[in-house]
């Protein structure tokens, strides 16, 4: 049996040395690295010593009792959580690590609702239970109102004796069949053994144990016991198929490509189908354990392996027999100018990014032709420290960065209908485009209510594609739209005339025909905000979240301590780190975790400093083309509807 099992954690909670035991027991590794001693098995880039964090998501393999192991350990810093998140796709179970002393935090919440947004079973280990102020029964009772009712505490676990009645009863209670058994006085180990493991990959059970990584303690007990309560059930038969999840160069900057299978099998020389169109041959199959790899010449599915030899592979992208893409819920919120010497070539520096851009997408590397300068998104001021060093490690080239500055979005108020028309002479296409503010925090999204009858689904499909091909710009600051569904109402074309890029200029006309013709909101990234300190702070702390904009629940105080929860824009919050730290000398805790995206606080000031022009962007435009006795003529936006063919 094979699993792929991830490890994720708020920063400095002990996930890494927590991985180190495990890979210890499972005997892949001889001696256990600690995060402090800098020679830890999963952080070995020089960035990740150095700084004494995870950056980037390593895995190790191991055996443990027949079946195989794919360990993963994932960043707990919240400015490498796009990472995180990418290694969360190809998990089939997920253990989140929560500091005992610390209890639940704002990153570990994150982490929560990723994994259940991707329906990863979970599993948690309470670590640093021989630190002081470790209270297990506080941090199962803050899992309870944070996260899950549905904790299920192990002190032990062992295969042999009775199963606790307690547990039993726990069981029960979240199946109606199963607690006629037990009203009935049913005591069938295998029962209640097999009925908990289905609970668990249902996500009905979230089962909880504790100790100390660092120790070595209730790690051998964890271990044992998540082996008998998961399971797996990969077919080697069919074709092959999975998902890429990580991408990354070696020395001589060949791209290796890290997939996992999810059906069938792959041999050395298997050609990799993706994109429908495209397919490559794969060269070389690596299993990896730590910074190293063994070549093999097969694997099957549920393995985690790379391979050279794909030149064009995405993250997130589903090849072979898979055909739905992954999508990633964490996006940068900041963005950057990149500073480099004028003696550097520009396209040897874009190269660079470009090559760590295809190992981590979310850095969205843009050249801003007008102004001849790089710009990069980032989830945070460390990001770009280790930015910094990778280019200078890796390429030899030496960058500084700009000041960050926010990345908004735009959304709509309410429903409209865009019209777009495109006939130049020799072509032709129309678009009709109904737009719907949607929830916050939910991208865009694409449906057809056109009829066969008037518009081919080939060409329905080219308007869909021309939605997603990029990120299209709203009117208020030429941020990236959000949070709007697009339906496609009605559409035209010509059995003759139309060609290659007509919808295309039809449906940018349309989107943006439709947005100049309703209300338009500009959104900013919010942070969650967790901050503890004594209470001779309290005051402070709540005029401060205030100022800053933000909100705050009812504060919680516990002896001389209160915790304050609550929420406030990055643009206010992005710099009060430090402000706190200083006023608190040290003393108090401050955690800020990207919340999504919602009303900018200050929009006005915004729009007025940007000062976007809606009708000077040379990509955009909401005026209709038409073509009448051989001559093309332009209709301004809103009149375009009037001269519409399929109205």
């Amino acid at each position: 049996m094979k699993k792929t099992v991830g490890v994720l954690a708020h920063v400095d909670a002990g996930k890494t040395t927590f991985s180190e035991q495990i890979l210890f027991h499972g005997k892949s590794i001889r001696k256990r690295g600690r995060v402090d001693h800098k020679n830890a098995f999963l952080d070995s880039h020089s960035v990740e010593r150095d700084r004494g964090i995870t950056v980037f998501s390593d895995q190790a393999t191991f055996q443990y009792e027949g079946s195989t192991y794919y360990l993963i350990d994932t960043p707990g810093h919240v400015d490498f959580s796009s990472e995180m998140e990418r290694a969360i796709g190809v998990m089939d179970y997920a253990i989140i690590i929560i500091s005992g002393p610390e209890g639940v935090q704002s990153h570990t919440e994150r982490v929560w609702e990723l994994l259940n947004k991707h329906k990863v079973p979970i599993f948690f280990f309470i670590n640093k239970m021989d630190r002081i102020g470790a209270d297990i029964d506080l941090v199962l009772e803050e899992i309870g109102s944070k996260l899950t009712k549905d904790i299920c505490y192990i002190s032990e676990f062992s295969l042999a004796g009775d199963i606790p009645e307690e547990l039993i009863e726990f069981i029960a209670e979240r199946d109606e069949y199963l607690l006629e058994r037990y009203i009935e006085g049913e005591y069938d180990r295998d029962l209640w053994l097999n009925s908990l493991r289905e609970l668990i990959k249902e996500n009905k059970v979230f089962p909880c144990f504790s100790g100390s990584a660092l120790e070595d303690e209730g790690v051998l007990n964890f271990l044992e016991a998540f082996h008998h309560l998961t399971y797996t059930n990969y077919s080697d038969k069919g074709e092959f198929g999975g998902y890429v999840y990580k991408i990354r160069h070696d020395e001589e900057n060949t791209k290796i490509t890290y997939i996992k299978a999810l059906t069938g099998s792959l041999r050395v020389k298997d050609e990799i189908y993706y994109n429908e169109e495209t397919s490559e041959k794969v060269n070389q199959i690596r299993i990896y354990n730590g910074n190293k790899f063994t070549s093999v010449d097969q694997v099957f599915a549920g393995d985690l392996f790379a391979v050279t030899g794909l030149t064009h592979a995405k993250i997130g992208q589903a090849i072979g027999t898979f055909k739905e893409d992954f999508t990633y819920n964490m996006v940068a919120t900041l963005k950057s100018k990149v500073i480099f010497d004028e003696s550097l070539n520009v396209k040897d520096v874009l190269s660079a990014l470009r090559i760590l851009e295809a190992e981590d997408p979310a850095l969205n590397v843009v050249w801003d032709e007008n102004f001849k300068q790089i710009h990069i998104h980032i989830m945070g001021v460390i990001q770009l420290e280790v930015l910094k060093k990778l280019m200078e490690e890796r390429f030899n080239i030496e960058v500084d960065f700009g000041p960050c500055e926010i990345l908004y979005k735009e959304t709509i108020g309410r429903e409209t209908i865009g019209y777009g028309h495109f006939e130049p002479l020799g072509h032709y296409a129309e678009v009709h485009l109904k737009l719907e503010p949607m929830e916050r925090n939910r991208g865009i999204v694409f449906k057809s209510l056109c009829h066969t009858d008037h518009l081919s689904i080939w060409n329905q499909n080219l308007v869909k594609s021309h939605i997603f091909e990029r990120e299209h710009r709203g009117i208020l600051t030429g941020s990236p739209l959000t949070d709007i569904k697009i339906t496609l109402l009605r559409g035209k074309a010509h059995y003759k005339h139309t060609s290659g890029g007509d919808f295309r200029e039809a449906t940018y006309r349309a989107l943006r025909q439709g947005l100049e013709k309703t209300e338009n909101i500009l959104l900013e990234p919010y942070y969650n905000i967790r901050i503890e300190v004594h209470l001779d702070h309290m005051g402070r702390v709540l005029s401060d979240i205030e100022r800053l904009k933000g909100s705050f629940d009812t504060p919680e105080i516990l002896d001389n301590k209160v915790i304050i929860r609550g929420r406030g824009p990055v643009a206010t919050f992005m710099d009060y780190t430090m402000e706190f730290t200083s006023f608190t000398k040290g003393m108090g805790k401050i955690n800020l975790s990207f919340h999504g995206y919602d009303i900018c606080h200050n929009p006005e000031e915004v729009i007025e400093r940007i000062n976007y022009n809606k009708d000077a962007d040379p990509e955009y435009t909401s005026n209709s083309i038409f073509c009448s006795k051989g001559k093309s003529y332009v209709v301004k936006g809103r009149e375009g509807e009037k001269y519409m063919h399929c109205l």
